[in-house]
């Protein structure tokens, strides 16, 4: 399955609460054949990183959606090397 990076430009975020909105996509990522791996936060800059396993972007946004509404800006198929 592919993989995808997607990146939210958010403004004033808390770690906390992107701790939230992740459980809520992994509560529902079955839905939707996508199996969301890791997140990364920077506070002071507004910005949430997503690593996820979908068949395509599309699939990766639906969760986003669906589970809390926030999707992403930005989605790059990416590959661990």
């Amino acid at each position: 399955m592919p993989l995808y990076m997607d990146v939210h430009r958010v403004g004033p975020v808390k770690a906390d609460d992107v701790a939230e909105a992740h459980a809520k996509d992994v509560a529902i990522q079955d839905q939707y054949g996508v199996n969301y791996l890791n997140y990364w936060v920077d506070e002071s800059e507004g910005l949430i990183f997503c690593l996820v396993d979908a068949l395509d972007p599309e699939a990766a946004n639906t969760v986003h959606k669906q589970s809390h509404g926030l999707v992403a800006d930005e989605i790059h198929q990416v590959r661990q090397g």
